[in-house]
C-alpha cells in the first residue's frame, strides 16, 4: 500500500503492481505508461495522445483523448486524466503530482494544469501550432516544474503516422 496527497492528508490510494525501483521508476518509464495510453487512443481511432499521473512513485490516473468517442472537444487526456487523479486524491490540488503526457498541452488543458497547481509536467513531443507554450506561456502555475523531450521522437511518430493515414 501506500499514500498520496498534501502531507496533512495522507490518503490511501491502493497498492502498486511494479516493484518500487530506482531503476524503473524513471521519466522515460512514465512517459512509456503514457504512450501506452497513446497506442490505446489509436486503436480507438483517437488522436493518439496519452497521459499518466503520478504521485509519489505510484501512477495514481492514466488516460488517453475520447473526443471521438464521447463527442465532447473538452475530452483531452489530460482532462480526463486531471479528474480522475483529483477524485483519487480527494482533493482538486495535484501538487504532489507529476503529469506525463506524449504530447505538449493545449491551452485549454495548460490552463487546467494551472488551476489544480501541478506539482510538474513532463511531455514529449512540442506541438509549435497549438501547444501552449505557443499561446499561452505564462498559463501553468508558476511552481511547476516543466520537463520536455522526454522520449520525443516516439511521441511525435505516433501522431505524424497518425495523421499521414488520415490524409
Amino acid at each position: 500500500m501506500y499514500f498520496c496527497g498534501r502531507p496533512q492528508e495522507h490518503r490511501l490510494v491502493g497498492t502498486f503492481p511494479y516493484p518500487l525501483s530506482p531503476f524503473t521508476m524513471t521519466d522515460e518509464y512514465y512517459m512509456r505508461r503514457a504512450l501506452d495510453e497513446a497506442h490505446l487512443a489509436e486503436a480507438a481511432d483517437e488522436v493518439p495522445i496519452g497521459c499518466v499521473i503520478v504521485c509519489r512513485d505510484s501512477i495514481i490516473a492514466r488516460a488517453h483523448n475520447l473526443t471521438e468517442a464521447l463527442h465532447d472537444v473538452t475530452a483531452h487526456a489530460e482532462m480526463q486524466a486531471i479528474t480522475a487523479a483529483a477524485d483519487s486524491l480527494g482533493s482538486k490540488y495535484l501538487d504532489v503530482c507529476t503529469l506525463y503526457v506524449t504530447v505538449e498541452p493545449c491551452v485549454m488543458c495548460a490552463g487546467a494544469i494551472g488551476w489544480c497547481q501541478l506539482g510538474r509536467l513532463v511531455y514529449g513531443a512540442p506541438d509549435p501550432r497549438r501547444g501552449y507554450t505557443t499561446i499561452a506561456p505564462d498559463a501553468l502555475h508558476p511552481k511547476t516544474q516543466v520537463t520536455v523531450g522526454v522520449l520525443q521522437d516516439e511521441c511525435a511518430a505516433l501522431v505524424k503516422n497518425f495523421f499521414k493515414r488520415k490524409r
